[in-house]
């Protein structure tokens, strides 16, 4: 990972205004430990893209994180956010179901204890399960896109 790191340090030292956000894949099986810890070391704040890994790896079904998520009574979505916001990570959900997108602001009432916490770093394979980063074609084609607002 440490390519996005000199992509960022780049922005850092060539720009007047320091990166606030830096957004990147981040969730159970893609965690980002080391670029989370430099980002914070340069006062860059992490913000989680796809918390739930569209739902790959069957993250929703995964015994970790379902038996997490049983011992507090709360969902398995609701166990990965509360992960996520004690690694102060900030994450914004996508939903459009209203009682998912209220469910998910339901994390503030539990703290994943310590144990759970390291149960969750087990999973982590230290792969995006989207695209590389890496591929030169693929980081074109990022870089190229152009949203229409």
């Amino acid at each position: 990972m440490r390519h996005i790191w000199y992509r960022l340090l780049d922005l850092i030292i060539h720009n007047e205004v320091v990166p606030a956000v830096n957004q990147i894949e981040t969730h159970p099986f893609n965690q980002q430990i080391e670029s989370a810890k430099f980002m914070k070391e340069n006062n860059v704040q992490i913000e989680s893209w796809a918390p739930f890994a569209e739902g790959k790896n069957n993250l929703f079904q995964n015994e970790v994180l379902v038996s997490i998520a049983e011992k507090y009574n709360k969902s398995v979505a609701q166990a990965v956010l509360r992960w996520l916001t004690q690694r102060e990570v900030v994450v914004i959900p996508k939903s459009v179901r209203k009682e998912k997108i209220i469910e998910n602001f339901n994390i503030f009432d539990f703290e994943l204890s310590q144990e759970d916490m390291e149960s969750i770093t087990t999973l982590d394979t230290k792969q995006s399960l989207f695209f590389s980063h890496r591929d030169p074609e693929m980081v074109k084609w990022i870089g190229t896109r152009k949203l229409d607002i």
